[in-house]
């Protein structure tokens, strides 16, 4: 491998060796990685400069030069990007950060370099055989495995950037949220990382690569041991050990929806000012960043591993149309996000943590086909060079007066309309109306893995009790999940769960045990799942139960399937159910039962209902 990685070294390299590419910078002033990280005085943040629907319409360098002077206005000093072969933006940022500095050394910036890595046979897709309800075997990302040919191109790039610009690039970020499972595109496991942060370990150490570069990985907090004890291997640890420094992503605005247990208005603050109360419920979004972080940095702590742990990725979205605006969770507008961006960096200054806020400038290449979802505008600045509330103050100082964007001055949102910018802000949602994601009715007397003995399992239902001796609820918690956002799903009043359809290629939804193992069924193999079902007639779906864990990868299907041409169709009207648990798809085996109800689609359906009710298993 180390042989063909070289060629590529070679092919790329116009200068390659340091010697050749870093003579005339050896009087640079250039600080290092020891005195730039975690030092507030090198406020960093997370930059794309693209300005099209594609990033193969890439920015160029007399683009760069405006958007690098525009973030020295901002007192930005440290920037990080996301790939370096694949797109010729980085090459070209590096460019232009050169030419800036050399018509100005007063300004400073340097650059947490991204190599970007993925599976082998990544953004390919599986193909669902429905007779078998599984994937086939062998199609889809491969996720054992790295996609060599692009991660050593990225790798070679990486070290070639690196070595053309020493005095620029302080570190490395091998792969970007490349091994939290969720990125089912693309994810691999610690070990493809590893590998290539050993080869660049060793770069530094024979030479090959400047020494004077940190070397990390850029990931979400769980899959830096910080949440699913899954991710807790050995293989992670030997990573940490390798790395000089991790980075680490924590996203409160995307668990607004997906897990809103800090989110909204206290009972006790319903009657308080909207700024007041925002800014309550801001707060709590702050404990909730931290806390991700004091995972992260605790399960370091037990594997005894001690290196700087800063924030790679965080922010907050001005704008959606879905999960996080009006119809969601009501998070998504410049009043909260200037109030996450200013509470996170006191915090982070104050701390000691270099913080990579997501990101400079919006960008409408994440969802070139939905202009108003969340992902296009996480950036402080808009593609029409408008200021958002985050940067007013720095405007108001002159910061940006006499800079440009594409030949055009930069203006406040909203006019500098105050009054008009908090009257478009979104009342955070109260809680005591907030939609119930959560059944909390749990037997105290088994733990998760236990045996459940009694003739039923009652899930949600408005007829039986705990008290029944013939009954129990589940060992822990259930949580109403919805998966990637394509549904969204909530317990109502009388016991009802609801579930709506969202645009999407598929849906799926779930009541997922709150528990490291799953619920211990085995004696159910010969009995039923009970239910009562409504909703849209027109939509074909699966149903029934999940057994084992995605990310351990032992996931299996035990679904029936419901809606026309099938056995069980429904509509508006309630209907009962009794499913045979030996002649569900999938198998009998219900050791353990981690999803205790679970819908699943591959067809397009947008905007559908399901309601289900008097949920149970019998034996």
């Amino acid at each position: 491998m180390q042989v063909l990685v070289r060629s590529l070294f070679v092919a790329l390299s116009v200068c390659f060796s340091l010697a050749s590419c870093t003579a005339d910078l050896q009087s640079v002033s250039s600080p290092s990685p020891e005195i730039i990280f975690g030092n507030p005085d090198y406020q960093a943040i997370s930059f794309g400069g693209y300005r099209g629907l594609s990033r193969e319409d890439g920015p160029t360098v007399e683009q760069l030069i405006d958007d690098v002077k525009i973030l020295s206005a901002m007192n930005i000093k440290l920037l990080r990007t996301y790939n370096t072969s694949q797109f010729p933006q980085a090459e070209r940022l590096l460019q232009a950060i050169r030419e800036v500095k050399t018509a100005d050394p007063s300004i400073e910036m340097y650059v947490m370099l991204g190599a970007w890595i993925e599976s082998k046979n990544a953004w390919t897709e599986a193909v669902w055989d429905p007779q078998a309800s599984a994937w086939v075997e062998g199609t889809g990302p491969d996720h054992t495995q790295g996609n060599f040919e692009n991660n050593s191109q990225e790798i070679a790039t990486a070290i070639h950037l690196a070595n053309q610009y020493p005095d620029i690039v302080k570190a490395i970020a091998v792969g970007n949220e490349a091994m939290v499972q969720w990125a089912v595109n693309y994810y691999v496991y610690p070990k493809t990382i590893l590998k290539w942060v050993n080869h660049l370990q060793e770069a530094k150490a024979s030479g090959d690569l400047t020494p004077d570069v940190w070397i990390t990985s850029s990931d979400n907090y769980e899959s830096w041991g910080g949440g699913n004890p899954i991710y807790h291997t050995e293989e992670l640890t030997k990573l940490m050990r390798a790395i000089d420094f991790v980075s680490v992503h924590t996203y409160p605005f995307h668990d607004s929806f997906y897990n809103p247990s800090f989110w909204g208005v206290l009972q006790e603050e319903e009657t308080l000012p909207f700024e007041v109360m925002t800014e309550a419920t801001m707060q709590r979004a702050i404990v909730y960043a931290k806390e991700q972080y004091s995972a992260v940095a605790e399960y370091m702590a037990s594997v005894g591993v001690s290196k700087p742990l800063h924030i790679g990725e965080t922010g907050w979205a001005s704008i959606d149309e879905t999960a996080y605006g009006a119809a969601g969770s009501q998070a998504a507008d410049q009043f909260k996000q200037k109030i996450f961006h200013d509470l996170l960096r006191q915090w982070t200054d104050a701390e000691g943590i270099s913080l990579f806020y997501f990101e400079a400038f919006d960008e409408q290449w994440k969802k070139a086909d939905s202009p108003e979802d969340s992902e296009n505008h996480f950036g402080l600045i808009t593609l029409n060079n408008e200021v958002k509330y985050a940067l007013w103050d720095e405007f108001d100082s002159g910061a940006f007066a006499s800079l440009t964007r594409d030949g055009q001055p930069l203006r406040k949102s909203f006019g500098g309309d105050r009054d008009a910018l908090v009257a478009s802000a979104m009342m955070p949602p109260f809680r005591s109306q907030m939609a119930v994601r959560r059944i909390d009715t749990t037997n105290p007397d088994r733990i998760p893995g236990e045996v459940v003995t009694e003739p039923k399992l009652l899930v949600v239902h408005n007829q039986f009790s705990n008290a029944d001796l013939d009954a129990s609820t589940p060992s822990a918690a259930l949580k109403l999940t919805p998966w990637e956002g394509t549904t969204a799903i909530e317990l109502l009043a009388g016991g009802e769960v609801c579930i709506e359809t969202r645009d999407g290629d598929w849906w799926g939804a779930s009541l997922e045990l709150d528990a490291n193992v799953g619920e211990n069924l085995s004696k159910f193999s010969q009995g039923h799942m009970h239910f009562e079902i409504r909703g849209s007639s027109d939509v074909n779906f699966s149903l029934g139960f999940q057994t084992g864990n995605f990310l351990r990868g032992d996931q299996v299907n035990n679904f029936a399937s419901f809606g026309p041409g099938t056995r069980y169709q429904i509509d508006e009207d309630w209907i009962s159910i009794s499913l045979p648990i030996a002649e569900i798809d999938g198998g009998t085996d219900m050791t353990d039962v981690t999803n205790i109800v679970a819908l699943l689609s591959h067809a397009r359906a947008p905007d559908k209902t399901i309601f289900l009710r008097n949920i149970y298993f019998s034996q």
